[in-house]
This record gives C-alpha cells, structure tokens and sequence, in this order.
C-alpha cells in the first residue's frame, strides 16, 4: 500500500509522525507532502520535514490519503482548494480517507461526510454538521477511517494497517509491545 499525509504549519506532531512511522514499519510507501516549502512547524514547536511538496504529488493516486490533526494545520489544509478537491477525488474513486483529531473538519469543508459515521475530537465536534458522530478511538464506515486525538494515534495507525493486513497490524502490535487494550481494540474493530 501507500499512503499520502499532508502536512501544513500547526499539524500535530504525534499524530502526523506516529501514523508515518508505523505505516513504514508495515513496509508502506508514504509520502508526507508540506503544502508549502521547506520545514513544517508542528503545533508544539516541533520541526518536520516533509518528503516533498504538496502540489508536485497532489494530483498523483495513492491507496490511502491520510489527514492528521491539530486545529491550525487542518485549518491550512481546510483553506487549501487542492487539498480539497483532492479528498473529493479519491471520495468519488472510492479510495481509502482516513483522518485524525480536528482532520475530520477537513472532510466535512470537502463536502463528502453526509450520512457516514465519523469521530474526531472533542474539541471539534459541534463543527461536524453532516455526519453522525461517535466518541469510539476509531471509526470505520467503509473505506472512512476516523480517530479521535492523539492519544488515539497509535491505535488509528495499527486499525489502516489492518485495512490492508489484520495480521500485520497484529504482528506490528506485538513487535511495538502495544498495551492489551490497543490490542483488543483492533480485534474488536476487524472482528
């Protein structure tokens, strides 16, 4: 598989790096694209440096297009017309959309959330108008995957691993001596 996360200025940090890290230790292709040039600063000060830029890969297919969280990172990318009719195209093409924390708002500004199931954080709830929301870590409703924050990152990551390969997303699991909680999670969730 492989996998498409764009990242502006003010994107959380563990989310955007977590969910990279443990797709790669699955042996995906992802590209993390800076919707500007240069260094990326996360919402904590942190300095990423994405893969490439944004509009040299926005128009290529990916399996998956991830959205990560933290309000003013999704708040660029909410701004960002590519960015949104990127998520219109793969709606349409019915490719896998997954987003995390605020990264759902990203979805619901594109358009394509009614009626479809879908979490996101606290925070950004009341902002998500067309689609029913749960306060699960992690909702899949088709090939829609949403989390909640943070300290959902992990346990998000392992569930779109396990949309390509339950079995990888368990072994990754145990390699990364995951607690029995996320564990159980994703049992629950592809059972």
């Amino acid at each position: 598989m492989n996998a498409l996360i764009p990242l502006a200025d003010g994107v959380e940090e563990m989310e955007a790096v977590i969910i990279t890290d443990v797709l790669r230790r699955a042996g995906w292709d992802v590209v993390t694209a800076g919707l500007e040039k240069g260094v990326v600063t996360a919402s904590r000060g942190v300095r990423l440096q994405p893969d490439v830029l944004w509009s040299d890969v926005c128009g290529q297919v990916y399996d998956m297009l991830i959205i990560p969280g933290g309000v003013e990172g999704v708040r660029r990318l909410c701004e960002d017309s590519t960015v949104l009719d990127t998520v219109r195209r793969y709606y349409r093409q019915d490719r896998w959309l997954a987003a995390i924390c605020a990264g759902p708002l990203v979805l619901e500004t594109a358009g394509i959330l009614r009626g479809r199931r879908v979490t996101s954080h606290p925070a950004v709830i009341e902002k998500i108008k067309t689609a029913s929301v749960e306060a699960s870590p992690v909702v899949m409703d088709g090939r829609l995957v949403t989390s909640r924050g943070p300290g959902t990152a992990l346990m998000f990551a392992l569930a779109l691993v396990a949309c390509e390969s339950f079995k990888t997303a368990a072994t990754l699991a145990d390699a990364m001596v995951c607690s029995p909680e996320i564990r159980e999670s994703l049992n629950c969730l592809f059972s």
